[in-house]
């Protein structure tokens, strides 16, 4: 069992993550809303974190690592998570990645923004949110509302949504690529201290951002070793 677990790790994982966002969000739509309780609160934070869990098997994907060696199979999947995350196109965020990548914090980075966090995340809104997931967003919303309560649709498809950009931004792009890097360090790049529980709730392991720029082979679910093995090397 163990050695198809390891052959077959990231096409598990990323199914996890698709049960588990569709699984959590269709009990949701149906559950009546309490305000008074704190349930309805947690959920919210488990929706935005696993609307993050989809854009992040989407990153892997680009990087090939959900099905090594299968490029088709790491298209499909990025394909279907990005797209579940506000209608957000994989072909148009692969090449956007990939020059991210190549000329990190310079002109030619799509993600990169010198200003403060309000224009940068503007500048970062624009780049990926189009008009058409817009309209596509809209309609959806409309069509939701024949079967399920508005209070529902917003609670737990629309505002996990938003804040899961927020939180991708914040931790895997602000953060780490922010101020002045040192010369010796070619990715540009900050990291988060090693916390690895926060790391993973912060942003599945991507506030080690450093480590993923240098090994960016490496799944989300492998970047705390990295980050454990460059701290026992100090």
């Amino acid at each position: 069992m163990k050695p198809i677990f390891q052959k077959y790790a990231g096409i598990i994982i990323a199914l996890v993550i698709l049960l588990a966002w569709s699984g959590c969000l269709w009990f949701l739509l149906h559950w009546p809303i309490d305000f008074t309780s704190p349930f309805t609160y947690l959920a919210v934070l488990l929706m935005t974190h696993l609307y993050t869990g989809l854009f992040i098997t989407a990153h892997d994907a680009m990087h090939g690592v959900v099905a090594p060696g299968n490029k088709k199979l790491n298209t499909v999947v990025g394909t279907i998570t990005a797209g579940l995350f506000a209608y957000n196109y994989y072909g148009r965020l692969y090449p956007k990645h990939h020059l991210h990548h190549r000329h990190v914090a310079t002109d030619q980075d799509p993600d990169y923004h010198g200003g403060n966090f309000f224009l940068w995340f503007l500048s970062f809104a624009r780049q990926y949110i189009t008009v058409v997931q817009v309209l596509l967003m809209a309609g959806t919303f409309h069509l939701l509302q024949l079967w399920f309560p508005v209070e529902n649709i917003v609670l737990f498809w629309m505002l996990p949504a938003v804040l899961a950009t927020f939180q991708l931004f914040y931790f895997g792009t602000y953060l780490p690529h922010r101020g002045e890097h040192a010369p010796d360090n070619p990715h540009k790049s900050g990291t988060q201290g090693r916390n690895h529980l926060w790391a993973f709730l912060s942003c599945y392991f991507f506030g080690y951002h450093y480590e993923h720029h240098d090994k960016p082979y490496l799944p989300w679910w492998k970047l705390y070793q990295e980050k454990d093995r460059l701290e026992k090397g100090r």
